[in-house]
């Protein structure tokens, strides 16, 4: 998984305001809910000694989401007076929390962004008017997105509507709309689901190449709420547990050159070193992620250590302490690294961490 995403958090030096917040409008009087969250968070930040106008600016920010249906959360940044980085989060934090910190809290957010699966999804139905009418049509919607950010910020729904008798026409159109989606957004799965008849039909028209990485479901998408990804609950199913296959790629790598003893480490100690030295391709980290020791880190992301004495040994004189998934996910963005998510059950690693280098010496 990329994390360019990220880049705005680092472009400045901190302190950062660094709040995670539940947004979630599934709620009887959700701005109610949200405005003593935002009270809460103000008066935390406070107490920690942030500027007026940071602490201003991360509570500007909460609830901005308000056009956002369901549960959900928000990821906010800010530093010096300014908002650096607002995101939504696919699953609301479990507790709010709020931060003044010299490295931005952003592990939890780069966490909530796996596996980022690119897919395509078609919901095909008979369309009824208001009241159960039966129309005598078909309705097909398309979109595209990154699971599971797609639950919050889904692409834009594509809509067709024609004559069911019309529709062996149609979906030869329908198919090449779907195709040139999926092959705009490097889809790895294309997700179709709705009346069988209809969505066979669309089936058999889309390229080869797309047919075998087509995944029937027998669902309708009728109830897809506006501004949420279309067959949110199916998708979920669907990809839960799994990985892309661009990040399976990478754990398959790690596996075979941790096999032959080269070219892989595990560990925070390798991992930490692995980072300073830019050798890391991709780091994987288990979730859930729970390591509570601190590193050490200098101005530079890649200025970082287990212990002090390892970066006052490389001439680095202004160093401190700091959580180490902030440090952590600081250096992997700083040296282009990329992030695996690997479930720990599945593949357990020392202290939670391995990394895939780029060379090895």
């Amino acid at each position: 998984m990329k994390l360019a995403f990220l880049g705005p958090l680092y472009a400045r030096q901190g302190p950062y305001a660094c709040a995670y917040v539940d947004t979630s409008r599934d709620l009887d009087d959700p701005d109610r809910a949200i405005d003593l969250r935002r009270r809460r968070l103000e008066s935390e930040l406070a107490r920690q000694g942030a500027d007026m106008a940071t602490v201003g600016a991360v509570v500007e920010a909460v609830g901005t989401d308000r056009s956002l249906p369901g549960r959900h959360g928000q990821a906010v940044f800010a530093a010096h007076g300014r908002l650096a980085l607002t995101e939504e989060l696919p699953v609301p934090p479990a507790r709010d929390s709020a931060r003044l910190t010299l490295l931005p809290d952003a592990m939890p957010l780069a966490l909530q962004h796996a596996p980022d699966i690119p897919y395509t999804a078609a919901a095909v139905h008979r369309f009824t008017w208001p009241g159960g009418a039966p129309s005598g049509e078909l309705e097909a919607d398309l979109q595209a997105g990154r699971w599971p950010t797609a639950r919050v910020a889904p692409g834009g729904r594509v809509r067709r509507r024609v004559p069911a008798e019309e529709w062996r026409q149609a979906a030869a159109e329908v198919a090449e709309q779907l195709a040139g989606l999926a092959e705009r957004t490097g889809a790895e799965v294309v997700v179709l689901s709705g009346d069988h008849w209809a969505r066979n039909t669309l089936a058999r028209d889309l390229p080869k190449p797309l047919r075998d990485r087509t995944v029937g479901i027998d669902s309708d998408g009728w109830n897809a709420q506006p501004e949420r990804a279309l067959l949110e609950d199916e998708l979920d199913y669907l990809f839960r547990g799994r990985l892309s296959a661009h990040d399976q790629s990478g754990v398959d790598r790690f596996l075979a050159r941790r096999a032959r003893r080269s070219g892989a480490v595990e560990g925070l100690a390798a991992t930490v070193t692995a980072l300073r030295r830019g050798q890391a391709e991709a780091v994987l980290i288990n979730d859930p992620f729970d390591l509570e020791q601190r590193l050490w880190v200098g101005l530079a992301p890649k200025q970082v250590g287990c212990t002090r004495e390892e970066l006052t040994s490389l001439g680095i004189s202004s160093c401190w302490e700091e959580p180490a998934d902030a440090a952590l996910i600081r250096a992997i963005v700083g040296t282009g690294a990329e992030l695996i998510v690997v479930p720990g059950d599945e593949l357990p690693l020392p202290d939670g961490l391995g990394a895939l280098l780029r060379y090895t010496g």
